[in-house]
């Protein structure tokens, strides 16, 4: 990003690097707040406002840049002198002035709208002399929010002469900085346009960190692509980041347009951020192109397997229906999974546990489902017995991890670092435990999300061997006295379950009903069923043949009045079953 301020979409980003404001006089005389300005009056023209009427018949004859100009103006004399006392030195202001409740109506509207943006500070490791050095990044950051607080405090007491009662500390600066440096590899023939793209090193944000993103559910399955969807694309430099990510064992190089930036600052709290020494000069396994745009319009959401340079690249395209974390999440671990079926690891929807409890007893857990299937709500449930059975419950997978045979038996790896989970499904207290370390995500709305750490890498990827391997069965209800969790006694009995992958519905997708998806995992082993096919038959015989136990557990998520009590009956009863083993 070349530019001082960018603004679009309700977005804002702050070049720090370009420009940085450390006084009043330089934030009221930039072409950021000027910028903020005429777009607030834009905003308050569409809506045609209280605020907009009034301003409207002061400045009849006046342009909307000209009625900026007159605001920025005033703003400036506020930081110096009182109201009274602008009124009389620029009578010109006398008419915005009169009225102090109104004007500081305006002034408290204009505040709420910066504030409504999602704002964020870039630090480039090249810096101009008017810029600043990454080694203050965090300093900096937290002195402009101090400067827009003191701003806006100044401008309000020097209208009404008051001091105010109360104070808040909220972020008025910026939710999130990035660093940005720019990063050397080994770029094959067709990913040319990924050329001089900046990779993010580190992040600092405010948290709880709130996004609203413009949809609220993830649509259809990646497909495959015959052709390099790079031959077709073309993007703007400035306009997009890398975020370097460790999906599992992987290197994943992650693009992302800058109107997607609050999904690229999610992955801070899913995936493990890659340090330089572990990807200059070296060849990322996986690329992924989230926010580009085609010249091939019938191009949807794909990926293409480069056999030639041993990449697997992905590619989502740029609109408004792609606004949604689930696509930045998913595509990444479509590609991790394809991958390694490619290798002979067995990919696994589905959420793992490894569990101490303080009678002594342990188990490595592994409850499998689609999305909504309630395998993360059961963990969470059973997170809630902890105090009292449980002495240490480690997380090795929330949604995507993976199985593969080493000396004879099956271990379990994880992929992220972080959970996505639904926020209606939470224990509410759960989530406000853990709202200082989370990113939420339209948390109005049906489908509310979070995104929280909830393991570390070395954790993830130290590999723990299976004991119990459940598939979470959302939709049958159970009778009084009926156990919670059944197990198979054959391979082909437990291989056709999980293999028919059948969930209710719970709105996280556009799908509803009961439905069925190819073991439970449309993300690489569904577009690659026929290999699957020869991996599910090897797994579940060493499964049954190194006696891990292999069964469903009924989490009754989807059955309407159990949303909460389903998942907490289920995890007593996996409680039951770990203290028996």
């Amino acid at each position: 990003m070349r530019k001082e301020f960018s603004l679009s979409s309700g977005k804002a980003m702050i070049n720090f690097s370009a420009k940085y404001c450390d006084s009043h006089e330089k934030v009221l005389e930039s072409e950021a707040f000027r910028r903020v300005i005429e777009a607030y009056l834009d905003s308050i023209a569409k809506r045609n406002t209280r605020n907009y009427k009034a301003l409207s018949a002061m400045y009849r004859e006046e342009s909307a840049e000209e009625v900026a100009s007159q605001l920025i103006e005033v703003i400036k004399l506020l930081t110096l002198f009182k109201a009274e006392e602008v009124a009389k030195i620029m009578p010109q202001y006398d008419r915005l002035l009169k009225d102090k409740d109104w004007f500081v109506a305006v002034i408290e509207d204009l505040y709420g709208y910066w504030r409504r943006l999602e704002r964020y500070s870039i630090i480039q490791a090249k810096s101009t002399t008017e810029g600043l050095a990454q080694t203050s990044f965090i300093e900096a950051n937290i002195k402009f929010t101090n400067l827009i607080l003191d701003l806006y405090r100044k401008v309000e007491k020097n209208v009404l002469l008051i001091e105010p009662n109360v104070y808040r500390q909220v972020p008025a600066g910026t939710n999130a900085g990035v660093t940005l440096t720019e990063a050397t590899w080994p770029i094959p023939d067709g990913y040319e346009i990924l050329q001089d793209v900046p990779f993010i090193t580190s992040i600092v944000m405010d948290s709880p960190f709130i996004s609203y993103p413009k949809k609220n559910t993830r649509d259809g399955i990646f497909q495959a692509s015959k052709t390099h969807p790079m031959e077709d694309a073309y993007l703007n430099k400035d306009h997009f980041f890398c975020y370097p990510a460790k999906v599992g064992g992987l290197l994943a190089f992650l693009y992302f347009h800058r109107d997607l930036m609050a999904h690229g600052i999610s992955l801070s709290n899913l995936f493990e951020m890659a340090r330089e020494e572990e990807y200059v000069g070296k060849k990322p396994d996986i690329v992924y192109l989230y926010g580009a745009k085609s010249g091939d319009e019938t191009l949807g959401n794909v990926f293409y397997d480069d056999v030639k340079n041993d990449i697997m690249l992905g590619f989502v395209p740029y609109g408004e229906e792609i606004d949604y974390f689930g696509y930045m999440k998913k595509m990444s671990l479509t590609l991790h999974n394809l991958i390694m079926i490619k290798r002979g690891n067995l990919p696994i929807h589905g959420a793992m546990v490894n569990i101490n409890m303080k009678n002594g007893k342990s188990a490595n857990v592994v409850i499998m489902g689609d999305s909504g299937a309630g395998k993360s709500e059961s963990l969470e449930a059973l997170r809630s017995l902890s105090e009292d059975y449980i002495s240490d419950m480690t997380i090795v997978f929330d949604d995507m991890g993976y199985f593969a045979v080493e000396d004879g038996r099956i271990m379990a790896y994880g992929t992220e670092i972080g959970a996505f989970v639904r926020l209606d499904d939470l224990d509410q207290g759960y989530a406000f435990k853990e709202i200082d370390r989370s990113i939420f995500m339209n948390p109005d709305k049906t489908n509310a999300r979070l995104v929280m750490p909830v393991a570390t890498y070395k954790e993830i990827m130290k590999g723990y061997p299976v004991d119990l391997f459940l598939y979470a069965n959302n939709y049958r209800v159970l009778k009084e006295g009926e156990s919670g969790v059944s197990y198979f006694t054959d391979p082909e009995t437990a291989k056709e379950v999980f293999r028919g992958g059948r969930r209710m519905a719970k709105g996280t997708t556009t799908e509803s009903g009961l439905v069925e998806s190819y073991f439970a995992n449309p993300f690489g082993p569904l577009q690659k069923a026929k290999d699957t096919d020869k991996l599910l038959d090897l797994y579940f015989e060493k499964l049954f043949a190194t006696n891990v136990k292999v069964g469903e557990i009924y989490t009754q998520l989807g059955v309407r009045g159990l949303e909460k009590d389903g998942p907490k009956d289920a995890a007593m009863e996996l409680f039951k079953q770990i203290t028996s083993l």
